[in-house]
């Protein structure tokens, strides 16, 4: 038994008084407050606007699906070739 010790030990079981928390003070009132900036309020207006319009163009594909049932619907093969490699070039 190591007799430095004894006082650590004395420590932990000695009769300390606790002391009693203090009552804090009650201000007011006090709600939390949350404001958005113009932007923030810009953006709902964008995505509500994008939420309500519709998925689909109808006007474009009816005079697309008119012209492919007619037969008048001609895609030229050097457009579309164009057309792909820019989008290759952008990805790129």
């Amino acid at each position: 038994m190591r007799i430095e010790a004894y006082s650590q030990v004395q420590q932990i079981y000695s009769n300390n008084k606790v002391s009693k928390p203090q009552a804090t003070k009650k201000t007011g009132d006090v709600r939390d407050t949350v404001s958005f900036s113009s932007i923030g309020k810009d953006i709902q207006v964008a995505k509500q606007a994008v939420n309500n319009a519709p998925d689909i163009r109808e006007d474009k594909v009816a005079s697309l699906k008119a012209a492919i049932k007619n037969g008048t619907y001609d895609v030229s093969g050097e457009a579309f070739a164009d057309k792909l490699l820019a989008k290759y070039d952008e990805l790129f």
